[in-house]
């Protein structure tokens, strides 16, 4: 069977408008840099086919593959991951006339530690802009933890409450399938979130669940003292079309002026509320 597209809602298409926009100003300072000069590239863990159809048009908007192939100045590198076989021939396409950029087939989390972070040593003046936009609880920590001690990366981050709710933050923690504990283990790197996610016993004495921005917060709190990024971002909430919360926006960098960057974006698009 041929491809067949994600089609995105007004959510999914305010994030690819905030990539749009940091990404072309992270690009326009650091290829004006000249002391020291770096050399900057893009990454892409979850890149997809490289463009969506809208659910609101009904009319083919481009992804985030795309949107950073065409920022200019452009970056130095560009770096794609994917696990769908047809969604690989679709960025082959896109990238045939681009020399630049790179494709991977496979699970994202062996690739970036092993393939693509070593190209991106802080002493080597190499700079990245990582996408970290799993459509689940398709990550580990091992790889978050590792950007931040890089110190030369700054990341957006999907932290994914929508699966975290379905399958693993349950009003009886006991009746959750291991497995999902073992995902959810994966993606936070311990246990640590049992204690935040279920502290408030109830009249049955079953652990009664934290909520979204809560848990969201402890999560913020790790990226900072446990990855070791200097600057995380205050989480921007990102909701279907009936308003529920999704998954969080996370970025976070080593940089002040990343996060002033950053901060002005996410408040311009908090603000404007659920469509």
């Amino acid at each position: 069977m041929g491809l067949v597209f994600d089609e995105i809602g007004y959510w999914s298409e305010i994030k690819l408008e905030i990539i749009k926009e940091y990404a072309a100003a992270y690009s326009r300072i650091m290829a004006t840099r000249k002391t020291p000069q770096f050399y900057h590239i893009y990454i892409d863990a979850f890149a997809g086919p490289g463009k969506h159809i809208s659910e609101r048009t009904g009319e083919f908007v481009p992804g985030s593959p795309q949107i950073a192939l065409q920022i200019d100045p452009p970056f130095r590198e560009y770096h794609f991951i994917d696990i769908d076989i047809a969604k690989i021939a679709e960025l082959k396409k896109l990238v045939a006339q681009r020399p630049e950029a790179h494709i991977y087939e496979g699970d994202c989390n062996p690739i970036l530690i092993e393939k693509i972070f070593p190209k991106v040593r802080f002493e080597d003046y190499r700079r990245a802009l990582c996408l970290l936009d799993p459509y689940g609880l398709h990550l580990n920590w091992g790889v978050i933890q590792t950007a931040g001690e890089m110190k030369s990366i700054d990341m957006f981050l999907n932290f994914p409450v929508a699966d975290i709710n379905r399958n693993v933050l349950w009003r009886n923690p006991e009746n959750v399938d291991p497995s999902d504990i073992e995902r959810m283990n994966a993606y936070w790197g311990d246990e640590s979130w049992l204690r935040i996610a279920y502290s408030k016993p109830n009249l049955f004495n079953f652990a009664m669940k934290e909520d979204n921005e809560t848990i969201a917060l402890a999560f913020q709190k790790r990226l900072h003292e446990v990855a070791k990024f200097k600057h995380v971002s205050k989480p921007l909430p990102m909701r279907n079309s009936k308003g529920a919360i999704v998954y969080y926006l996370f970025f976070a960098s080593q940089q002040k002026v990343a996060d002033n960057i950053i901060k002005y974006i996410f408040d311009k698009y908090r603000l404007l509320g659920t469509k």
